[in-house]
């Protein structure tokens, strides 16, 4: 069953969206070639800590699996998801897909980006391109009386004009009181299938793009999932809400909160 949030709910997760966002924004400064993504994974858990939030995704253990040790998902290069911190130092031309999520208040907030290291190629930098335009894409179905199919029909669509492999294994999903809810969300489909879309949903929407087939493999550790044919991937995800008007993307900082609005002020008075 999907769970509509009332007004009060959503107000909970706007909070826990602002600061999982500004997180995400503080780990974004801070990648450059040298650094370690266990430097990331200490200033994410303090962060979260700091703000009275729980790093969500340490200890979550889906059934036989272990549990999850780390407060973020850092995956490098042909790292699709999943992917363990480490003391290895990122390079130049590298790109790093930071996974995060937090609990405030009893409600997660969710997120993940694609960050090139220092300078990279000019198919890593489209690749990263691709993947955020898909999730824009993704994000305008969210209307109520669409549906779940108008989602990943918008990602597929737009991914499968420059040849990408659409990442099949894992998807989107509902989010709210708990981070995996109902729906699931995959980012392939056909417009005008699966469950109607009503307003007070709230959906983690999650595009992964490997730059080859979409065909994964997990590694022994049990969690980092790499691309197959060893080619690098891009994620990138927003928590959103379904609002009567449409969706309002919840893992904004207040910074770019304020930029949206401003842009959008400017083209209704064009």
């Amino acid at each position: 069953m999907i769970i509509a949030k009332s007004q009060k709910d959503l107000e909970k997760m706007r909070a826990v969206g602002e600061l999982i966002a500004s997180v995400r924004e503080a780990l974004r400064a801070m990648v450059a070639p040298g650094v370690t993504t266990l430097e990331l994974n200490a200033t994410a858990e303090k962060m979260m800590r700091d703000a009275g939030a729980i790093p969500t995704f340490i200890g979550y253990k889906p059934r036989g699996m272990t549990p999850f040790p780390f407060a973020i998902c850092a995956s490098v290069n042909e790292q699709i998801v999943h992917g363990f911190s480490t003391d290895k130092p990122l390079k130049e031309g590298d790109i790093l897909s930071v996974d995060m999520a937090c609990t405030l208040d009893g409600f997660v907030g969710d997120t993940a980006t694609t960050i090139p290291v220092g300078e990279v190629s000019e198919e890593a930098r489209k690749l990263i391109q691709v993947t955020e335009e898909c999730l824009a894409l993704a994000i305008e179905q969210c209307r109520p009386n669409k549906r779940i199919g108008d989602i990943g029909h918008a990602v597929q669509s737009h991914a499968e004009k420059f040849g990408y492999g659409i990442v099949r294994d894992y998807t989107g999903h509902g989010i709210g009181r708990r981070m995996h809810e109902a729906p699931q969300i995959p980012n392939y489909g056909r417009p005008g299938t699966k469950e109607k879309i009503r307003a007070g949903y709230c959906f983690a929407l999650e595009p992964m793009l490997n730059l080859g087939v979409a065909e994964t493999k997990t590694l022994d550790d049990g969690w980092t999932v790499v691309t197959l044919d060893g080619k690098i991937s891009a994620h990138c995800e927003h928590t959103i809400a379904v609002l009567p008007e449409g969706p309002e993307i919840l893992t904004l900082t207040r910074e770019q909160k304020k930029e949206l609005a401003e842009k959008k002020a400017e083209t209704a008075s064009a």
